[in-house]
C-alpha cells in the first residue's frame, strides 16, 4: 500500500498508454517542460540558487504545476522539479549550479587511487534521509495536482552520473571519462554498481512518495561506443530495471512503469526492447517508422522525438514536424505504442507559444473522429 492517500486520477491516458494498451489519443508530455523558458519560472525562483529551489518542496511543486496550469488540457503528465545531479550530492560530493554554464563539481574524481574514490566506495548512503526533500515534494504535488495527470519521478543513468562526477561538469571531450573506462574498468564498473544500488532506491522512495511513473535519463549515452555502452551502461540500466520491481514488492508497492532515455545510443534501440523497461525514450536521430519496426512485436512503447529545435521554427515547420511524428509511429494503424515527447529536454529561449502550438496539432493531427 502506498504510504499516502492522494485524489483519484482523472486523466490516466499516459499510464495506459505506457503499459501498452491501445488508447484514444497519445499521450503528451515533454522533457524539461517546467524551466527557464517559462517567464512564471523567474518570477518563482527569484533570487534563489537552482539547487535551493529543488531542496525546497512548496517552489519545486510550484514550478512542477506550472506547465500544468499554463497547457492545461494539453498535456498528459508532470515531472517533479529536481535534478539528476541530487545523487552525486547525496553521495557526498559538492555539486554548483553556475549561471550561464550549467552544473560545476568544484572536486571531480580524478583517479580510483583518489582519497575521495575510496571515501565515496566505503560511504553508507542513506538516500532515504539526504534526499527527503526530494520525497516530500512529490508528495506534495500529488495533492496539488489533484489527480489532473499523473507525476513522472525521475533519476540520472549510471553511466551519465558518472560523466559528471569525473568530468567535473558538462564536456564536449569527455577526456576524464574515456580515460576512466580504458584505463580503470574494474573501478570504474565497481563505482557504476555502487549508483545503480542507489537509483533503485531512489526511485523506489520516489514510487512510496507518490510518484506514478519514472524515468532513467542516460543523457550522456551517445559517448560510448557500442561495445563500451555494452560494458558501461547497458549492465546498470538492466540492474535498475530488474532491480526497482523486486524493491517496490518489498515495500508493498504497486509497480510503476519505468522508462529508460539513451540519448544518442541509437544502436542501443534493440538491446533496450529487452531490458525490461516498459518505454524507450528516443532522441531525434531515430526515423520513427524504423524504431517501430526494430521494437517489431515486443511489448514496448516508444517515447519522442520531435527535434527540440523545431520550437525556433516556423508553425509551417512545427506542423511537417508532427505529421511527420504521426506517420511515422503508425498512430493512424496501431492507436498505441506512442508517447509523444521532444527528442530532448525544451532548449532556452523557446516561446511559450510555440510549444502550445506544437501540442495543439498533436491533438489535432491524432484526434479520432
Amino acid at each position: 500500500m502506498a504510504e499516502h492517500s492522494f485524489p483519484p486520477l482523472k486523466n490516466d491516458l499516459l499510464l495506459r498508454a505506457a503499459r501498452g494498451e491501445t488508447v484514444e489519443r497519445p499521450p503528451i508530455w515533454v522533457m524539461r517542460q517546467a524551466g527557464r523558458y517559462l517567464p512564471e519560472y523567474h518570477e518563482a525562483k527569484g533570487g534563489r540558487d537552482f539547487f535551493e529551489c529543488c531542496r525546497s518542496p512548496e517552489i519545486a511543486s510550484t514550478l512542477t504545476l506550472q506547465p500544468i496550469e499554463r497547457f492545461g488540457g494539453l498535456i498528459d503528465a508532470a515531472i517533479i522539479f529536481s535534478d539528476i545531479l541530487v545523487i552525486p550530492q547525496a553521495m557526498g560530493m559538492t555539486v554548483e549550479m553556475v549561471d550561464k554554464k550549467g552544473p560545476h563539481f568544484p572536486d571531480p574524481l580524478q583517479t580510483p587511487q583518489d582519497k575521495q574514490y575510496i571515501e565515496l566506495m566505503e560511504r553508507h548512503v542513506d538516500v532515504a534521509k539526504e534526499l527527503d526533500y526530494v520525497y516530500k515534494a512529490i508528495t506534495l504535488t500529488r495533492k496539488k495536482l489533484d489527480g489532473r495527470v499523473p507525476l513522472f519521478g525521475f533519476t540520472g543513468a549510471p553511466w551519465t552520473l558518472l560523466c559528471y562526477m569525473v568530468e567535473g561538469g558538462g564536456t564536449k571531450l569527455f577526456k576524464q571519462v574515456k580515460t576512466w573506462i580504458y584505463k580503470y574498468p574494474e573501478e570504474t564498473k565497481a563505482l557504476l554498481q555502487k549508483i545503480s544500488e542507489l537509483c533503485v532506491e531512489y526511485l523506489a522512495l520516489q514510487v512510496k512518495a507518490g510518484a506514478q511513473i519514472v524515468q532513467v535519463f542516460d543523457s550522456w549515452a551517445g559517448e560510448l561506443s557500442p561495445s563500451s555502452f555494452k560494458k558501461f551502461s547497458q549492465p546498470y540500466l538492466a540492474y535498475i530495471a530488474k532491480h526497482l520491481p523486486l524493491r517496490l514488492k518489498e515495500l508493498g508497492l504497486e509497480q510503476v512503469p519505468m522508462v529508460v532515455f539513451p540519448k544518442g545510443a541509437w544502436y542501443a534501440l534493440d538491446a533496450c526492447a529487452d531490458m525490461g523497461y516498459q518505454v524507450i525514450g528516443m532522441d531525434w536521430l531515430h526515423d520513427p517508422a524504423e524504431a517501430v519496426k526494430i521494437i517489431g512485436d515486443r511489448p514496448v512503447v516508444l517515447q519522442g522525438n520531435a527535434d527540440p529545435g523545431v520550437l525556433y521554427g516556423s508553425h509551417e515547420s512545427i506542423t511537417e514536424v508532427v505529421t511527420e511524428m504521426v506517420k511515422g509511429f503508425g498512430w493512424a494503424e496501431r492507436k498505441k505504442g506512442w508517447i509523444v515527447n521532444l527528442g530532448h529536454g525544451i532548449t532556452p529561449f523557446v516561446n511559450p507559444d510555440d510549444l502550445k502550438f506544437f501540442f495543439q496539432e498533436i491533438h489535432r493531427l491524432t484526434k479520432t473522429d
